[in-house]
């Protein structure tokens, strides 16, 4: 664990130590999703545990990795006098952007969850095929994955929030959101192979599905960088974002195949993973 720190540590930009960070996150994806080669099915209940695995990390991310850490800097500004508002209200109004947000994605852009039928398909009405609304769905869901890895680098460079931002906790949302990937690369390139996909075309659609994550990574490392006094706003934002997934997508779709408690049972195991990985490297 201290290598993989030393090596983010010894990069020259918070931007490049994002987009190592959502390569990372995207490779774990690929890596799950190979999985399709050596399994011509798998259990449901394994897909659902893995679910709520995700749903899991995305919560505990969402707090230890986000919301604790916004409401901090808000109280850092105040100290400094760079701001004079209640400590919980720039993480609040950015915890709601960041779900509008993803609401609006939500939306505007046609996509199909894991498990759904061709006909249950949200968003605008489209022509495309089941896989490619499969893999637009999932790339929505990675793209608050992406922008919390990445403010979570950017927040470094600001001297005044060394207390409450630190290397280790950035590392450990990246490996947190990476090991969540796993499963889910997995959970998504066996639906594409029972559909009907050679193995090859079920990975690749799986990978491609986390691509967004080191793009939005370096967008919101860049972003926290440039606009810094707006920096508990954006985590805030993260943290919604991904709530707002967590609610919307994983927790139902985990619960359809009817295996709620398995489900259950995931999401406090990937609870407990995400928060023990940054109280201890945080």
């Amino acid at each position: 664990m201290e290598f993989i720190i030393n090596f983010f540590g010894s990069q020259s930009s918070p931007i490049i130590q994002a987009l190592y960070a959502g390569l990372f996150t995207w490779i774990l994806t690929a890596t799950g999703a190979c999985l399709v080669f050596f399994f011509k099915s798998t259990n449901r209940k394994f897909l659902d545990a893995a679910l709520g695995f995700t749903g899991g990390v995305m919560i505990a991310a969402s707090f230890w990795s986000l919301l604790s850490p916004a409401i901090d800097a808000v109280e850092v500004q105040n100290e400094l006098g760079i701001s004079s508002l209640p400590s919980f209200l720039p993480p609040a109004i950015g915890f709601f952007l960041g779900a509008i947000f993803m609401y609006f994605l939500d939306k505007s852009i046609p996509h199909l969850h894991i498990f759904g039928k061709i006909e249950e398909a949200e968003g605008p009405k489209t022509d495309l095929k089941k896989t490619s609304l499969l893999v637009l769905a999932i790339a929505i869901h990675n793209i608050p994955e992406g922008l919390a890895v990445g403010v979570a680098f950017g927040a470094l460079l600001s001297p005044e929030f060394s207390s409450v931002f630190t290397l280790g906790s950035a590392v450990a949302l990246g490996l947190g959101i990476g090991i969540q990937n796993f499963p889910e690369g997995f959970a998504v390139s066996m639906p594409l192979r029972r559909a009907g996909f050679s193995k090859f075309k079920s990975w690749q659609w799986g990978q491609l599905s986390a691509i967004v994550e080191p793009i939005f990574a370096v967008i919101g490392a860049a972003f926290v960088i440039i606009v810094y006094p707006i920096l508990p706003y954006a985590l805030a934002f993260a943290a919604g974002a991904m709530i707002f997934i967590v609610v919307e997508e994983v927790i139902p779709e985990s619960h359809r195949g009817g295996n709620v408690d398995i489900a259950t049972i995931g999401l406090i195991i990937g609870f407990i993973v995400m928060m023990s990985l940054d109280v201890a490297l945080g």
